[in-house]
């Protein structure tokens, strides 16, 4: 079940808000709201991983359990070994469903032998709640988080239908006190539906959009790419994953700030980024405070020295490309940004300072275009392929027919993402608000409620007729 779908949008969703917000009719029965949002969940999940849910429930559990015992244990030995105990736990059913068939694969082909495959559907979502438990184990070991006591509100931060299957990753810290004790107002109503509305606008009418023009491309043998096409192509494919994945997190923030939740912003504009360092502060904020919080800090971060800071960086990286999938580009993605991240932290960075921001810009944009091009395309060869293409090294020239056609069917598309991805919106209607001139500040507050709903009647009118609506990082 998708958020951008007929059946979440007109039959869970109403029937899911009804029942939630009925409990303010009695107070006494306000305490059921976690149990609503829980049993709600688990449908939300079991709707498409029938299954599954029971791995969800066991990773709930088993941290639970941890996080309790860990708090009792009076031995910082024994409260340590708990602690791997979980972390253990949770990479190895990550590990055994994500990359199980693809170390399997490695050892066929290494060894030259012939181990069947398991051939095992991954978990929607694993990557992403697998993060969120283990952090609150961690942070319950380090006295940064206060342990959990009540197994139902445990399970409603680990199973949260808004955030569950593609973040943001929402830690323990974030939500512990609206876990018990929440106040949805309407302003909270009114923001969060909001900003459901434009996640579902940024999913709808522009990510799948710009999605059915990157499989026209990348449906094409990197050969027969034209320079042009290669270069509209991954343009299209940079717009869709960005719009496709901030759209979620949208609607999951929007849908939060309904119930009295304060999920963290997971995007800010990454696409005006003038260096690689800026642009992953900026994309997938969640996942890479996650790995500086859990990982990069604790191998001794900038601490020990520039040639250990470089180690970790690596290191981080590897492991960033590795969670995305299991497959040798992601692996390759990690390890090229890596390498601008070491080389600005080295030289780069500084350099680029002493330039206008727009050379830093452009820099920017080729790398993250060309990590795209790796990210995107799962054959090594076709990566080279393609980006040899983008070079006008391929055998169809600088343009084609074919490429000059798709820029003027979807050239308009591909200039509206471009200003979508900016924050002019954000700029207007803050100087508007600044002006202190009530017309200005009251076409700024009707703007705010009349572009949200218009945006939502075209998303509306959209789904309805369209069947193209994959969401991309369900697959991560």
């Amino acid at each position: 079940m998708v958020f951008s779908s007929v059946l979440f949008l007109f039959r869970f969703l109403p029937i899911f808000m009804i029942l939630y917000f009925a409990t303010f009719l009695c107070p006494a029965a306000r305490r059921m709201r976690n149990i609503i949002l829980f049993l709600g969940s688990l449908f939300f999940y079991a709707w498409g991983e029938p299954v599954y849910v029971v791995l969800l429930l066991f990773s709930t559990f088993s941290d639970y359990a941890h996080g309790r015992v860990i708090d009792r244990v009076r031995n910082r030995k024994i409260a340590k070994v708990l602690l791997i105990s979980s972390i253990i736990i949770n990479l190895g059913v990550l590990g055994f469903f994500k990359y199980a068939d693809f170390v399997i694969g490695i050892v066929n082909q290494v060894a030259g032998v012939q181990i069947p495959l398991l051939e095992l559907p991954l978990p929607i979502g694993i990557s992403f709640y697998t993060f969120q438990t283990m952090s609150y184990t961690i942070d319950v070991y380090r006295g940064k988080a206060k342990v959990q006591k009540n197994l139902l509100d445990f399970g409603v931060f680990v199973t949260m239908f808004p955030q569950l299957i593609a973040g943001p990753i929402v830690r323990y810290t974030d939500v512990q006190e609206d876990l018990r004790d929440r106040h949805e107002s309407i302003e909270d109503v009114s923001y969060g539906c909001r900003r459901f509305c434009v996640g579902l606008a940024k999913k709808v009418l522009l990510a799948n959009n710009l999605g059915l023009l990157w499989e026209e491309t990348v449906a094409l043998e990197p050969g027969n790419l034209s320079m042009l096409m290669a270069w509209v192509g991954i343009l299209a494919y940079a717009f869709q994953i960005y719009f496709d994945f901030s759209g979620y997190s949208d609607m999951a923030i929007g849908l939060g700030a309904i119930m009295g939740f304060r999920f963290p912003e997971n995007f800010n504009y990454p696409y005006i980024s003038t260096s690689i360092t800026e642009f992953w502060r900026r994309w997938h904020m969640s996942l890479g405070q996650w790995f500086r919080d859990y990982v990069y800090i604790p191998l001794g971060g900038n601490r020990k020295g520039a040639g250990r800071q470089m180690l970790n960086i690596l290191l981080v990286w590897m492991l960033t490309g590795i969670w995305h999938g299991a497959g040798w580009n992601f692996l390759l993605w990690g390890l090229w940004f890596a390498f601008f991240l070491i080389l600005e932290k080295i030289l780069l960075g500084e350099l680029l300072s002493y330039f206008p921001k727009i050379f830093g810009f452009c820099y920017t944009v080729l790398v993250v275009l060309s990590g795209w091009v790796i990210f995107a395309i799962e054959d090594v060869g076709s990566i080279f392929g393609y980006l040899r293409a983008m070079l006008g090294m391929g055998s169809m020239g600088i343009y084609d027919g074919q490429a000059l056609y798709l820029v003027k069917e979807y050239g308009i598309l591909l200039l509206v993402a471009a200003v979508a991805s900016a924050p002019l919106g954000k700029l207007i209607t803050s100087k508007l608000e600044r002006s202190g001139k009530s017309g200005a500040i009251a076409a700024r507050r009707l703007l705010e409620k009349i572009i949200p709903a218009l945006l939502l009647l075209a998303s509306i009118a959209y789904i309805v007729d369209a069947s193209y609506n994959p969401f991309l990082y369900f697959r991560f």
